[in-house]
């Protein structure tokens, strides 16, 4: 059948119709692939030719409250392979083992792995030696990432504050692990294009995304205060061989921790070299035990608030033991201290005294008391592993229980608490919640991304009932218990502690805990320190014997570290056996060595220069010093 030219005309139309709108169907789609699409297929396409070596970010700093380092970082470079890129890997096996001191074994399935990359565990953290050497063999897949290592510059020195990091710097405990996400920062990487065989792609350029600093941490930490702590507790730690020793400072005005540290202690940068139970107990926020004289603070401040006693005017019989209800409850001097005020019963640390100010509270209101002032409950310091302490349930709390609590026995408690607690019975009242943080500061901008700002949780007594238990603690040091921390020139208040350990139930023998809670400017305080020793050896074991110079020396060198000066008003103190009486030196200067020979006062005299008249002294006309000490005369011929 013959087929007409018109027929034939409209099927080439029809097919050169289809033809076209096929062409243009993929001309349009390649135009949407290219520039729509082009973007998106590019990046995905690069991100399966990408290979990352990861630039860890330098963990944020963490520093005292005067900016000085106290946790930094050292540069610690970590070996990468990319398996596909190395070609020998028998011979790459062996020079990688030599330099990083592994078998070549270990070192061949490594780099054989089937992975796009492998980090090599024996060339993390290495140094910049090794790192050198490798970089000499010039190995192919074989690269040198950037990484560090957390640096502790002080060693021990604030160990369980600080806490430490892990092989991969993420923060296992104390303040690492407390703050980590903060200090932490965001990961970089250094991009390279690889073909499906592994090979790199010369002529696609690396990328580089840089890391993010992780955020600079500011402590309340005074370091000055800080390195005087370490100092005598390394002192008492020789000294007493103790089972442990625990230590805080803090400002009792705002509840800013100045200082804190505990023994036994470690090095956080070897910290597997000791047992779990030294650097996973914090011991200032962790242990609780039983708080000894220290809590008649509580008692005291609760009577004097309620107005059941009058320190000057009251008086107590002490024979030396109390009866209450069929238990007979001893004081620590045997026979008792007799008639004496209540200022007395205070400075004596007469449990029987406490006994009386307990029963005149009754239990419902002396227990009150010791939840308001923080007993009982965590803190809130920002620090992990706190503990609450025990107290009786007021419910079996009858005669017996309520005269042991009211001196401090029966009852367990942190000193975190305990120091708290003591300060809003010295600073006007106030219970303020402790902390250690200052500030979390942005290391590029230096803003100041979070600021921790005191927080008061409540009024638990009033400013008149402070004061008074302020100057009771300051006659305390000055005529009581707490002798040892009296210091010339400085007003200072504190209360001993005694206690002794218990286990299982029963009370152990000749094995106490001695404590000391003293505080300064007894008027003003600014400061306020707590320590307390565990079953010191080769000593009789009381607070006022042990604890209270450990407290005396940290805190005349703190007061000076912190420019407080000393002030009048200070109470004379009460010369005891063995102390050496005190004497004030007179003015030396323009006396001659006769005049000298006349004076009835029994020192020592270094003399120095020529001439017969004194033009010098030190120390200076007024101090005073004990008997028998040396003072330095220097002569002249005078005008």
């Amino acid at each position: 059948m013959r087929v007409s030219n018109v027929t034939v005309r409209k099927r080439l139309m029809l097919a050169l119709f289809v033809g076209f709108l096929t062409f243009l169907i993929i001309d349009v789609r390649l135009g949407y692939v290219q520039f729509v699409l082009g973007d998106m297929l590019t990046d995905k396409a690069k991100g399966s030719w990408s290979r990352n070596i990861p630039f860890e970010p330098e963990r944020g700093k963490i520093v005292d409250r005067n900016g000085t380092a106290l946790a930094t970082n050292i540069s610690a470079p970590t070996v990468y392979v990319i398996p596909r890129q190395i070609k020998d890997p028998a011979a790459t096996a062996e020079k990688l083992a030599s330099v990083l001191n592994m078998s070549k074994e270990t070192a061949y399935r490594e780099i054989t792995k089937r992975a796009s990359s492998v980090r090599i565990k024996e060339g993390r953290k290495i140094s910049h030696q090794k790192a050198k050497e490798i970089r000499a063999l010039g190995l192919e897949g074989v690269y040198i990432g950037e990484d560090s290592k957390r640096h502790y510059p002080n060693g021990s020195y604030l160990s369980h504050v600080l806490g430490f990091t892990g092989v991969d710097n993420q923060g296992l405990m104390g303040l690492e692990q407390y703050y980590d996400k903060e200090l932490s920062g965001e990961r970089g990487a250094v991009k390279f294009y690889a073909n499906a065989k592994g090979e790199r792609m010369n002529d696609m350029a690396d990328d580089y995304e840089s890391p993010t600093k992780g955020l600079d941490l500011k402590l309340t930490i005074d370091s000055k205060i800080q390195t005087i702590v370490e100092r005598e507790l390394d002192i008492a730690d020789a000294k007493y061989n103790p089972d442990g020793i625990v230590a805080i400072a803090m400002n009792p005005n705002n509840g800013e921790i100045l200082a804190m540290s505990s023994r036994p202690t470690f090095d956080p940068a070897n910290f597997r070299n000791v047992s779990q139970e030294v650097y996973n107990r914090n011991l200032p926020v962790w242990s609780t035990y039983e708080p000894g004289s220290t809590f008649k603070i509580i008692t005291l401040a609760a009577a004097l608030n309620e107005g059941k006693v009058n320190l000057e005017e009251e008086h107590f019989h002490d024979s030396g033991s109390v009866q209450v209800a069929g238990a007979r409850l001893k004081c620590w001097k045997r026979g008792g201290h007799g008639d004496q005020t209540f200022l007395e019963v205070v400075e004596n640390s007469c449990n029987p005294g406490f006994v009386e100010l307990g029963e005149r509270l009754g239990k419902e209101k002396l227990f009150k008391y010791i939840k308001d002032f923080g007993f009982g409950q965590k803190t809130g310091i920002d620090l992990q592993g706190e503990g609450t302490g025990i107290l009786f349930n007021l419910n079996r709390v009858g005669p017996v229980e309520q005269a042991t609590t009211a001196f401090g026995q029966g009852v367990s408690v942190t000193p975190i608490q305990q120091i708290t607690a003591v300060s809003a019975a010295i600073n006007g009242g106030i219970l303020y919640k402790p902390y250690i943080a200052k500030e979390l500061i942005d290391p590029v901008t230096k803003e100041v991304v979070m600021r921790n700002t005191p927080v008061v949780k409540r009024r638990v007594i009033t400013e008149k009932t402070s004061k008074e238990i302020r100057e009771a603690l300051e006659s305390v040091v000055a005529k009581g218990s707490g002798g040892k921390a009296f210091i010339e020139g400085y007003r200072v208040g504190g209360k001993t502690g005694t206690a002794q350990k218990a286990q299982n139930g029963r009370y152990l023998e000749n094995n106490f805990i001695v404590s000391f809670m003293g505080f300064a400017p007894a008027d003003d305080p600014q400061i306020v320190i707590y320590v307390a020793v565990d079953n010191p050896k080769g000593v009789t074991a009381f607070g006022g014997t042990v604890s209270a110079p450990i407290v005396g020396a940290i805190m005349k060198d703190s007061l000076s570290a912190m420019g407080v000066q000393p002030r009048k008003g200070q109470i004379e103190k009460e010369i005891k056996w063995p102390d050496v009486p005190l004497v004030k030196l007179p003015d030396f200067v323009g006396m001659s060595k006769s005049e000298l020979q006349e004076q009835l006062i029994n020192l020592s005299i270094d003399a120095s220069g020529e001439g017969d008249i004194v033009v010098r002294q030190s120390p200076e006309p007024g101090t005073k010093v004990k008997e028998g000490s040396k003072v330095r005369l220097y002569f002249g011929k005078g005008e």
